[in-house]
């Protein structure tokens, strides 16, 4: 059989000749194929030209990312190192403080609070430069942490010791309850001047004027007043921490049994009532129901002696 075969008349414009051209069909289908070749390998081209660029353009993209990412990883660091001084010089303070509070001062390995220790067990170490940087100031930042968390504790602790130290010190007997001068001072036995007995002075005496103001010692509450035998009229207040004062040989009392007086407050007036030989008062201090010489709360520049 025949191989069939094309005719293609070509009529060209103008007065020039037509021309005649016979393919057979084994050439055209081989005309076709290297068209649809030549199409693909174009369109193949193109994507690779296009895919190229593309990727340059992200690559570019990442590069200038990168170029910011370690840039920002940098003032991190910047910013890292400066918060390790800082709560290092916060932690020099903690230690004083904690000594003001009377506390132990934190175990150093504690406050450390594993800065600058290695990586968890287990945990994968990043790849690149970035990621590793990334990865060892995260660990930083979690030490941190824990470390500011360590302080603010530390700082509670001694926040509430020294409130407890200052309520302490707000009860302690620190002033001389009246204005005179100290005839008699705390004594285990002495001669009574009016019984002429031997027996103990729990107190001191401190002669002022008929109608002297007597004041409070220190913040407490009034425990008890009224007459005692040899005492006369008295106020006994408790200041709490186990400190208890009494007043002997008052004029008048000022207060009631229950009220809250504060450091300076007029409790009472001085007088010569019971076993007196003269207007002054007696007074003393109790620390956990034993006597104890008041002097030893007093501050010394109110105490003045004949």
């Amino acid at each position: 059989m025949a191989e069939r075969r094309w005719t293609f008349v070509v009529v060209p414009h103008g007065s020039g000749a037509s021309k005649v051209i016979q393919v057979s069909q084994t050439v055209l289908k081989l005309i076709a194929t290297s068209a649809i070749g030549l199409a693909l390998m174009a369109l193949l081209l193109g994507y690779a030209t296009i895919s190229r660029s593309v990727d340059l353009s992200r690559a570019t993209q990442l590069e200038r990312e990168n170029a910011q990412l370690a840039q920002a990883l940098g003032q991190l660091h910047t910013r890292v190192a400066t918060l390790t001084d800082t709560l290092g010089r916060i932690a020099q303070r903690d230690a004083r403080i904690r000594l003001l509070a009377n506390l132990e001062p934190t175990d150093p390995e504690v406050m450390q609070a594993g800065v600058g220790g290695p990586a968890p067990v287990g945990a994968e170490r990043p790849e690149g430069a970035l990621g590793r940087e990334a990865s060892d100031i995260s660990i930083d930042l979690n030490a941190l942490i824990r470390r500011a968390n360590l302080l603010a504790f530390s700082f509670s602790e001694a926040a509430d010791s020294l409130s407890s130290h200052k309520d302490r010190l707000k009860a302690l007997p620190s002033i001389l309850p009246t204005q005179g001068w100290l005839t008699s001072a705390f004594s285990q036995m002495r001669a009574h001047p009016i019984l002429h007995v031997a027996r103990p002075h729990e107190g001191i005496d401190v002669t002022a004027a008929m109608g002297a103001p007597i004041e409070a010692p220190a913040a407490a509450t009034v425990v008890s007043t009224g007459w005692e035998s040899g005492y006369g009229y008295t106020v006994a207040l408790d200041h709490g921490y186990g400190i208890t004062t009494k007043f002997a040989h008052c004029s008048k009392v000022l207060v009631r049994r229950g009220q809250r007086v504060d450091r300076g407050e007029r409790i009472a007036l001085v007088g010569n009532s019971g076993l007196a030989t003269g207007p002054h008062l007696h007074y003393e201090v109790h620390v956990q129901g034993r006597p104890v010489d008041p002097l030893k709360y007093v501050l010394p520049e109110s105490v003045v002696t004949d």
